[in-house]
This record gives C-alpha cells, structure tokens and sequence, in this order.
C-alpha cells in the first residue's frame, strides 16, 4: 500500500470516494459540485492531493489546499468503505503532515464536524486543536475549525 501525490490517473476515485462520504452523512453542497468539474485546481493552485493505492485500486484519499504563504487546508479525506479500519487515514493523514514539513509549511487547519466522532479523534491524535466550533461560513455541513502547527 503507497500513498501517492497528485496523480492524475486518481482524480475520478478522489472525487468519487468525496462524493461517497459527503452524501453518506450530509448533502453535497456548490463548492463540491465545483470541485468535481476540476480537482486538478488543487494542485494548479499549489496544493496537493494525495491516493492510498494499490493495484490500481483507490482505497483513501486527502488533501491540502495552498491556502497563504506557509498555511494549508487539510480536507477532503475519504476512505472506501471497504477499506475502512484498517489505518489508512492514519497513513494518510502522515503523508500530508511529512508533505508539509518537506515543504516548510507553518500550518494546517481543517474544517469538520463533530458528529464525526472518529475523525475528530483522529485528528487529535496527530496534533490538531479546536480553534472554532459554530457554522463555517463555506459548507453548512461543517462546525469545527482544528488547527496545528507543522513543526
């Protein structure tokens, strides 16, 4: 199992497994639809996307949004279904975290929400804080802001 960074043969399976964890707990909502009309935007725009893949198959995806100088967005982590419980948005998640370190990054941030109880706990895990709970301004789905310093 490798993650791999922004490999466009993936781009299909990144806005698949989004679209499939989005509509499992919420409705899909504009910045969704337009991301999926172009998701090489996060990487034309400095960011990265990041598959866990092997054999071809897509089993998790994530990732991070060039926000400003030395600050990301961590955000569009999905695991199949089929492959979850088996540590691979841990896998992922250290990906990014060593991708912005590789780079010099000073920060990284997510957006969430708190019914999802295991990724919120994930992310504690790996170092990120609440820094906002309420309505985010972007998505109706999300109610927390978390936040880490990179190194």
């Amino acid at each position: 199992m490798e993650v791999l960074e922004n490999q466009k043969e993936f781009l299909d399976d990144f806005i698949h497994l989004n679209e499939e964890w989005i509509t499992t707990y919420f409705e899909l909502e504009a910045a969704d639809h337009a991301l999926a009309e172009n998701p090489f935007k996060i990487i034309e725009d400095g960011g990265y996307i990041f598959s866990l893949a092997s054999n071809d198959r897509v089993h998790g995806v994530c990732s991070l949004f060039y926000e400003e100088d030395g600050v990301f967005e961590l955000a569009r982590m999905a695991v199949s279904p089929y492959s979850q419980g088996k540590g691979y948005g841990n896998k992922l998640i250290e990906a990014a975290l060593s991708k912005l370190s590789e780079i010099g990054a000073k920060r990284v941030y997510l957006v969430s929400n708190t019914k999802l109880k295991p990724a919120i706990e994930l992310y504690k895990k790996y170092g990120f804080n609440t820094i906002f709970e309420g309505q985010h301004p972007m998505y109706s789905r999300a109610n927390i802001v978390m936040s880490r310093n990179v190194s």
